[in-house]
């Protein structure tokens, strides 16, 4: 006569156990890695099983642990990560403010030199944010028109950093090192 390993029963059973851990984790995936976990600790925890009828039970809180060692694992991850992100985004904020500071300045020097109704424009709607229809309305001219005054203006602007900034324009004026 052959002795039934204590284990034998509950891989018998082995789509209810996954539909108990699915149900608290819910992910299938997530609920399939857990149960093969708690069958490897299982084997090597043996000696804590007394009696064959126990199995069950004894299995039922292996499971558990793993869900809540899973869980916290998971929480564990998700604060690094959240940490992590914020120290990232708060340096990349940082540097992009202080990126754009510097080309601002830069082109709200050469955007003086503009004409003053160009000029006017791109405060207007590239500072401002401005639609067309309320530059056309404060300008007193048709949307059409202002739509091409912000096109002309952002070309001559666009000039006019190009002869004042030289090469430094070509990369955005993103490192400025034309000494204006």
């Amino acid at each position: 006569m052959t002795t039934m390993h204590p284990l034998q029963p509950l891989v018998a059973q082995h789509r209810e156990l996954l539909a108990f851990v699915e149900r608290r984790v819910r992910d299938r995936a997530l609920a399939e890695d857990i149960v093969q976990e708690a069958f490897a600790r299982g084997i090597d925890r043996l000696g804590q099983l007394e009696h064959e009828e126990s199995a069950r039970a004894w299995f039922y809180r292996l499971l558990r642990n793993a869900i809540v060692d899973q869980s916290r694992r998971n929480a564990a991850a998700a604060r690094a990560l959240e940490s992590l992100a914020a120290e990232l985004g708060s340096d990349a904020e940082r540097a992009a403010d202080e990126a754009h500071r510097a080309v601002c300045a830069c082109v709200a020097r050469v955007a003086q030199t503009l004409k003053p109704e160009y000029a006017d424009a791109l405060r207007r709607v590239e500072i401002e944010g401005a639609s067309m229809k309320e530059l056309a309305a404060s300008a007193g001219i048709s949307p059409s028109t202002a739509a091409v005054r912000v096109f002309r203006a952002r070309a001559a602007l666009k000039r006019e950093v190009a002869a004042s900034c030289g090469v430094c324009a070509e990369h955005g004026c993103v490192d400025c090192s034309c000494g204006h």
